[in-house]
């Protein structure tokens, strides 16, 4: 379907592009129609190829975090175990679990029609302008919102109601439109539930574990299927490569958000979404 060098860039670029609020889907569909690779978005191994890619940068979250991640699954047994959510740390796990529930149930129910979308290079550009607008907008409806900015930045999270993790996981479900990103979705959620820039990235990069592995768990089996193992090389290789860009990604993001804005990326994604989409509409 595709050859390793191939499936290298598309890893590297998804690593970086799903962790920057710029749509890692939309810009492997736009790069795949400008390179005149026949990918053909709509096979079900490609979107397989995805999730792979996907799951090595959730994989490199995980890590990255993972004083964060023993501090919540403990904090959850513990509920389970009390039957009550006596801590943050609890609060915070289950603030995710109810935050991936939207995503998780759209990509269900509406997973054949995303597949079609993924095959029009016009749509995910014109998703990137309205990616960049709500960016854009997010920052200035966060205007209205007071930002917490003392104690713990997981106990900041933790303070959250259900009904704005609710909300957060909801606006998630844009991701699955080529051209929006989890990324920025997820940070406008946060924005305007009252977050900070800093606190707003970290749900959202806490919350793309769980989504992502959800849906690892029903397509990286295929890879052990005949249609699976004839890409499994390049797959690797994808994913590799992604997982070495979401590094240095989540580094970088990290230390941006403690003092600037989406402002940046909301332009960059209008100006490449409009571009693209002049560019395809006149060739």
């Amino acid at each position: 379907m595709f050859s390793y060098a191939q499936a290298i860039l598309i890893g590297a670029l998804q690593g970086i592009t799903e962790l920057f609020p710029i749509s890692s889907l939309g810009h492997s569909v736009i790069l795949e129609r400008f390179l005149n690779w026949q990918m053909k978005e709509s096979n079900p191994m490609f979107l397989t190829f995805l999730v792979a890619t996907h799951t090595a940068t959730a994989l490199v979250l995980f890590l990255f975090f993972w004083k964060d991640w023993w501090r919540i699954i403990k904090g959850l047994l513990r509920s389970l175990k009390e039957r009550e959510i006596k801590d943050s740390d609890a609060k915070l796990g289950w603030l995710l679990v109810v935050g991936t529930i939207p995503a998780g149930i759209m990509g269900l129910l509406f997973e054949e029609t995303f597949k079609k979308i993924f095959a029009s290079a016009q749509l995910a550009a014109g998703f990137l302008v309205l990616n960049g607008v709500m960016l854009y907008g997010a920052e200035i409806l966060r205007r209205r919102a007071v930002a917490q900015t003392t104690g713990d930045s997981d106990k900041r999270i933790a303070k959250l109601s259900w009904g704005q993790s609710l909300k957060v996981g909801g606006l998630q479900c844009l991701a699955l439109l080529p051209g929006f990103s989890r990324t920025g979705s997820t940070i406008t959620g946060g924005l305007l539930t009252g977050l900070s820039h800093e606190d707003a990235a970290r749900f959202s990069f806490l919350l793309a574990t769980p989504v992502i592995g959800a849906a690892s768990l029903l397509k990286i089996p295929e890879l052990a299927t005949p249609n699976g193992q004839a890409i499994l090389g390049p797959t690797v290789a994808g994913a590799l490569a992604a997982a070495v860009a979401a590094f240095f990604s989540v580094r970088f993001l990290e230390k941006y958000f403690k003092n600037d804005t989406l402002k940046p990326f909301a332009i960059y994604c209008l100006a490449a979404g409009i571009v693209t989409s002049v560019i395809l509409l006149l060739g």
